[in-house]
């Protein structure tokens, strides 16, 4: 085979390689999305909107999309109108290839872009009143002494990285605690329902065992489930600066995770979705003195 047809060969190769990689099909359920930007929160490149129905995965709604187009975060504005891809891939969930069809109007533009209040570290925290998943009275002062972490979900919240990675991040660090007795001593886990019509106590118990690693006798000893009334509910959340509202049968919100020191102050509040279980068990492990 002389050297010409060599080349040629190894040309074709390429190019039915090339053909095959361009074929794969992208990884993730891909959705058609559309719908009206309500907030834009900058900080956390995520965008509101009040979309349409997604026929077989999602009634109509207003919810909260991570953007993966770095291009439309500057642009994007309460008011305009959007197509966008809705992806799922896994635990994750974003949207991409955004087209833009209308500017907003002035008074659209002007409209608050989803930052709430929020304490900073140092920061002390009242002695909120809750209801654990056995019905008893809690309050956050009950926890003095120990390291507290805290975090806000509903339980029937359908996109996997906001509730549903919050509690998965949390079976994780309850794995860690439950291996590990200094951590025994020294933290709790609180996860709060800001949706106590439907996350009764009752409700919560089955969440929480469903996801505890130890489903035994000691399954909320150290990892606890509450919710309260509406009052009690929204003083927490507000404090803490997570938003939410009611959207058909469906809670559009935002999210918050806070490590409270043992003396009852705000070590650090994570707003988002990107910490880690091993970013916040080593904030746990710091000694006191050292910590944020």
């Amino acid at each position: 085979m002389n050297r010409k047809r060599v080349c040629c060969l190894v040309l074709a190769v390429l190019v039915i390689q090339g053909y095959s990689c361009g074929s794969k099909k992208p990884a993730g359920q891909r959705y058609d999305l559309k719908g009206k930007v309500v907030s834009v929160d900058r900080s956390l490149k995520t965008a509101t909107i009040a979309h349409e129905a997604i026929p077989g995965f999602m009634d109509a709604m207003t919810m909260s999309f991570v953007v993966k187009d770095d291009w439309a975060m500057p642009v994007l504005a309460p008011g305009q109108t959007l197509r966008a891809t809705l992806v799922v891939d896994g635990a994750d969930s974003w949207i991409e290839g955004i087209v833009i069809e209308d500017a907003p109007s002035q008074a659209a533009a002007g409209q608050p872009q989803g930052v709430a209040p929020e304490p900073g570290p140092g920061a002390e925290i009242p002695d909120f009143a809750l209801t654990n998943q056995d019905g008893v009275a809690r309050r956050l002062q009950e926890y003095r002494g120990q390291a507290l972490l805290l975090t806000f979900i509903y339980t029937r919240c359908p996109l996997p990285d906001y509730c549903p990675r919050m509690s998965s991040n949390f079976a994780r660090i309850h794995d860690a605690v439950l291996r590990d007795r200094f951590l025994q001593s020294k933290v709790r886990l609180l996860t709060v329902s800001f949706d106590p019509a439907h996350d009764t106590p009752a409700v919560l118990t089955r969440y929480g065992k469903e996801r505890a690693t130890d489903r035994g006798t000691r399954t909320f000893e150290f990892w606890e489930f509450a919710t309260g009334t509406p009052a009690e509910v929204k003083a927490i959340t507000g404090f803490f600066g997570l938003t939410y509202y009611p959207e058909k049968d469906q809670i559009v919100h935002s999210l918050r995770t806070a490590l409270i020191g043992p003396d009852g102050r705000l070590v650090r509040l994570w707003r988002g979705n990107e910490w880690t279980p091993e970013e916040v068990l080593a904030e746990m492990r710091r000694p006191e003195g050292n910590r944020r």
